[in-house]
């Protein structure tokens, strides 16, 4: 959790604790300034841990201790999409939601179909960072994105649930949109922000 006093990132290799390639990357660009060398979870075949976590802290802190515990400063991160109308749902199950073969047409087409009938289409993503020590030291932010669920999904950039999801003040999903652009202003560049100000800068 937040200290007073920031413990800053002094070493040449960061461990991603994911196994998604697509988040492995996305998050090796966004920290590319700061960090010399990146390898991942999956890489160093570090076992998955069970998220037991019930918010988006507890399971990114969850995922970056333990892959800390191999011996390395490890970065993990929980997101997801968090629908008012469905009452929070998907949340931090987001990643279950798309079943054991993580299909997201499967994952946004259950949102789509709870969201029947309800005039409420508001959405936002979470994306909680969590930045932890051998020691067992954490640092820990959270960014959000606010927006609008449109349906059919549209666009093939991004993943996971990036193709129904139409930030505020822009007519495209995160799915249309250049990755370039989505890094400026996702809820993963918005935690990014606070936990490059926080821990690399």
């Amino acid at each position: 959790m937040l200290n007073d006093t920031p413990r800053r990132f002094a070493g040449d290799t960061l461990v991603i604790a994911s196994h998604n390639p697509g988040k492995v990357r996305e998050i090796a660009e966004l920290l590319e300034p700061y960090v010399e060398t990146f390898t991942s979870s999956g890489t160093l075949g570090l076992p998955e841990p069970e998220e037991t976590g019930d918010s988006f802290v507890a399971n990114a802190e969850l995922k970056a201790l333990a892959a800390a515990g191999a011996g390395y400063v490890a970065l993990a991160d929980d997101s997801g999409l968090v629908v008012p109308a469905l009452g929070g749902d998907p949340g931090i199950y987001s990643a279950r939601w798309a079943g054991p073969g993580k299909d997201f047409r499967v994952a946004m087409e259950r949102v789509e179909e709870g969201l029947t009938g309800k005039a409420d289409r508001s959405a936002y993503f979470v994306c909680a960072l969590s930045l932890a020590w051998p020691d067992g030291h954490v640092e820990t932010v959270e960014g959000r994105c606010h927006g609008t669920l449109v349906w059919p999904p549209r666009g093939e950039k991004g993943f996971g649930y990036d193709p129904i999801f139409k930030p505020d003040g822009f007519d495209i999903t995160f799915g249309e949109m250049d990755p370039a652009k989505k890094h400026e202003m996702s809820h993963r560049a918005d935690a990014f922000r606070q936990l490059v100000e926080r821990c690399f800068k």
